[in-house]
């Protein structure tokens, strides 16, 4: 045997050891470096990564997100693509702001004691900082980055790309800025877009309150109306009481005036559709500044917008004695006082739906505010229309997810993109005379001339992130190098939670701004969750360091796990149990290689012999070996990484480690010629070991190295060729020979099992052979025969006289029998075989029960038809030949 550099069991801390540096320092990622499997004008297959948040560490989504994308690029970079796979991060404004100003915070200060320019160079310390982490963490999940290209969502190239954007919406009419009602983050202090506030339910109440007439009408005998609210600290912005103008009840005092709670102030009754009938009493106080709904209703009626809040939702001069009080404090004491004052009619517990930011997770409000706001109806309008061109469409892997996509584009909103941060790309517009009826503004890059000030604020980060797969190729330089040959990209790899946030904003904006779909395709994964289904957060305590796994586990057993854990579209549970199973495969792996690489000579080339050195073992391996490579290759061009899994797994575990491994241990322990089986065994073995490349590049590179062809080179797996499908080892006929092999073997396997009869116990066996093809096959292969099931005696014929005790199986053509005279219970034996027949003569009804239905046999393909026919045949011979030996038995 060979001495080969391979430990005994599977190390994944010494195999990955500086391995990723190498690949790195040879620049094995970059698009050049894998000319060698390229052709003359190799096609473009491009991916840019959804670029992280540098807030924090990489969780195991993004990992899962990664690997799935590092799968696929490594794939198509064996099968000779141009790849580029770019790496990039988001600067995240908000999010990244909001985690620089807590750490302020515990420190006792914030940004303002800083000032803008002292604050922004600390969040790039911040950028800096966590940057670093996540590139590490790339690095131990093994991913094929080009470091060479990577961009950040604020470097000088995108900026131009952002302002360049954004100029040329504005001239189109598509970028406006107007007072609108916006969600607010009063910790943040900034506007969010919808999909910024996450729902949750929150304990409240609906506060019922005295409004007063003021000209001594009466309803149903009262002096008031009754008005219940949740937000009693809004009031001071009230302008007007709304009913229904259907309504019969009100009917008489629309235009009436009412007095508001606590200020006096004297407001009307108006009609408006807004309004629901059966909800509550069937009036709302309208209050435009502080609600969107009302600020419609405002518009449509002219009424005056009063704002009671600060920016940090404390009350402000228009709430009177309140005025300096935290919007929730004043909520008390304004309730207080009016309880005081008779005017709280009562109060019931409620629990409702309540906004808050995504990012610093408190409550957010409704305020009134001058932002600025894209205009989405005709993008939207754009992108649908794409969508319904073959040839144009972004393709939604699962397609579910595109009537998603397509029910929100439908029904989309203007978006507000200015935010009021300091982190961020500063909106490129300038004022002159700003707040006064002199007023000016200029769109633009540069100021127009002196006295003209910049906005401060910053755009939304998904404005610049949406640019993502253009701008990082160097536009809005249409000829630069990367732009023309790599845009649009190939497929665009993210979670099913921001298909609204990101994928529908890189659409829109890449078909207006490059006339083309960004990505042909975008795969859609779902969420990992715990293995009791539960989603991952850091309340419930029950989220995983993916770093944590890999340190355990190794990376290849993380990325295994992660790459064939679910179908695109569903989630995945995280359990260790898995990844025990993850690790045990790979250790199977390793040592099945092991023995093969041992077992081969210092010149053995992975080839396939020529046919006439094969054996029935050799075919039928490299026809299974074929088949794999053939359905593995199509699960991975349908994103089915799941099913490319399983057949990979059936293939390693049971048909090369179990069956073929052990069968060539007949020849490798012989004295005649090993080349054939061993060329046979390195091939199979290295074009294995290809095909698991992409899901685990640092196990399968290290034991391909260890190959003979490789002893003393410097070559890396992941820029070898891919295996392809070759007609000329698909061989049926060795497959269907094989399988009456391994159906014998595991036959009178069986038996040896039921009868408790050790493979050290001699046995005599009996084959009574229906097809007459059978025969020589078994007669050929009965070295096999010998060495799994070790018989004392060997009979194979089609005459074959049954001893009366003896224990059988029924294979196709064929009956397995072994004379067991005082090893069995008769009476057991019948009972097994009667519990055979019914399975048998189940599958004949089911049979008969199909092919005698006219409907499945005129319409089913004619092939579908034959193959039951087959079938039936089958387990109609089957169940005869169990009713024969049975019949036997009983008169014994």
């Amino acid at each position: 045997m060979r001495d080969v550099n391979m430990s005994t069991k599977y190390d994944p801390t010494a195999v990955e050891a500086g391995r990723y540096q190498d690949w790195l320092d040879e620049k094995l990622f970059a698009p050049e470096a894998n000319k060698a499997i390229q052709g003359n004008e190799p096609e473009p297959y491009s991916i840019v990564i959804p670029p992280p948040n540098v807030t924090g560490k990489l969780h195991l989504g993004h990992a899962w997100d990664t690997t799935l994308q590092d799968m696929i690029i490594r794939q198509k970079r064996m099968q000779g693509f141009d790849t580029l796979w770019l790496p990039g991060m988001d600067h995240a404004g908000i999010a990244t702001q909001a985690k620089v100003e807590q750490r302020l915070r515990d420190e006792g200060i914030s940004r303002y004691d800083l000032g803008r320019e002292k604050f922004v160079e600390q969040v790039w310390d911040w950028k800096n900082e966590y940057a670093s982490t996540i590139k590490q963490q790339w690095g131990k999940m093994g991913l094929s980055l080009d470091y060479d290209r990577e961009r950040f969502t604020l470097d000088s190239g995108l900026n131009e790309a952002v302002n360049k954007v954004f100029v040329d919406l504005y001239n189109k009419g598509l970028i406006y800025r107007g007072e609108y009602i916006i969600n607010w983050d009063p910790q943040a202090r900034t506007a969010l877009s919808d999909i910024e506030v996450i729902y949750q339910d929150d304990e409240g109440a609906f506060y019922h309150v005295k409004y007063p007439f003021t000209d001594g009408t009466t309803l149903d005998g009262k002096d008031y109306i009754e008005i219940a609210t949740t937000r009693p600290e809004t009031i001071f912005g009230d302008v007007a009481v709304a009913v229904n103008p259907s309504d019969e009840r009100y009917k008489d005092i629309v235009g009436k005036t009412v007095k508001v709670p606590l200020v006096g102030r004297e407001i009307p009754i108006i009609a408006d559709e807004y309004v629901e009938k059966d909800f509550g009493t069937g009036m709302v106080k309208i209050t435009p500044a502080h609600d969107p709904n009302d600020f419609q209703v405002g518009n449509r009626h002219d009424l005056e917008r009063i704002n009671t809040m600060t920016e940090d939702a404390h009350m402000n001069a228009n709430a009177g004695k309140y005025e300096g009080l935290d919007r929730f404090e004043a909520r008390k004491a304004m309730v207080a006082d009016m309880e005081e004052a008779g005017d709280m009619l009562r109060i019931e517990p409620y629990v409702h739906s309540v906004g808050h930011s995504e990012r610093t997770g408190v409550a957010i409000e409704s305020r009134l505010s001058t932002q600025w706001f894209v205009k989405m109806e005709p993008l939207a309008k754009q992108i649908l229309a794409m969508q319904q061109n073959e040839d144009e469409k972004v393709n939604f892997v699962p397609g579910r997810f595109e009537d998603t996509f397509t029910r929100w584009m439908d029904n989309i909103r203007d978006w507000v993109i200015s935010r009021q941060l300091w982190w961020g790309h500063q909106i490129p517009a300038w004022y002159k005379n700003k707040g006064t009826d002199q007023e000016e503004i200029y769109v633009g890059t540069k100021a127009p001339g002196d006295d003209w000030v910049r906005d401060e604020d910053v755009l939304d980060t998904w404005f610049s992130s949406a640019l993502w797969p253009f701008s990082t190729m160097g536009w809005p330089n249409e000829n630069a190098e990367d732009y023309k040959k790599y845009y649009p990209t190939n497929t665009l790899v993210t979670g099913y939670d921001i298909i609204f946030f990101w994928v529908a904003r890189m659409m829109f904006q890449g078909k207006e701004f490059t006339g083309k779909r960004p990505f042909k395709n975008v795969l859609i994964h779902g969420l990992i969750r715990d293995g009791e289904g539960r989603k991952m957060s850091k309340s419930l305590g029950n989220g995983v360091d993916p770093m944590d796994v890999i340190e355990k586990y190794g990376a290849d057993a993380l990325r295994w796990f992660l790459a064939t854990g679910s179908t695109p579209g569903q989630d995945v549970r995280f359990t260790y149990e898995k990844m025990d199973a993850a690790w045990n495969f790979i250790n199977k792996i390793w040592n099945a290689s092991r023995y093969v690489i041992m077992n081969l000579e210092e010149d053995t080339v992975a080839r396939i012999p020529d046919a006439s050195k094969l054996s029935l073992a050799d075919k039928w391996i490299l026809d299974r070996l074929n088949k794999t490579v053939k359905n593995v290759t199509a699960m991975f061009d349908k994103f089915e990484f799941g099913e490319a899994g399983r057949d990979l797994y059936n293939f390693i575990w049971s048909d090369f480690a179990d069956w073929y491994i052990e069968m060539t241990k007949e020849s490798l322990n012989g004295d005649g010629d090993k080349t054939a089986v061993q060329e046979t065994l390195a091939y199979v073995l290295d074009q294995t070991l290809r095909l698991l490349q992409p899901i685990m590049p640092f196990m399968a590179e290290a034991i391909w190295q260890e190959m003979p062809e490789q002893a003393g080179k410097d070559a890396h797996l992941g820029i070898q060729a891919y295996p392809v499908y070759k007609d000329e080892l698909s061989n049926e006929e060795a497959a269907a020979s094989f399988k009456s092999l391994q159906d014998l073997i595991v036959a009178v396997r069986t038996i040896r099992a039921e009868a408790k009869a050790p493979m050290s116990k001699e046995i005599d066996v009996m084959i009574k052979v229906k097809d007459a093809n059978l025969v020589s096959i078994f007669n050929d292969n009965a070295d096999y025969i010998n060495r799994f099931v070790k018989p004392k005696s060997l009979t194979i014929d089609e005459n074959v006289e049954v001893p009366d005790l003896a224990m059988s199986q029924v294979i196709t053509g064929a009956e397995v029998y072994v004379p067991l005279a005082g090893l069995i219970d008769i009476d057991a034996e019948i009972e097994r075989l009667e519990g055979e027949l019914a399975k048998f003569e189940k599958e004949v009804a089911r049979g008969n029960g199909k092919l005698s239905n006219e409907k499945f046999v005129s319409s089913a393909p004619e092939a579908v038809v034959a193959k039951e026919k087959e079938k039936l045949a089958d387990w109609q011979e089957k169940a005869e030949a169990t009713k024969k030996r049975l019949a036997d038995l009983k008169k014994a």
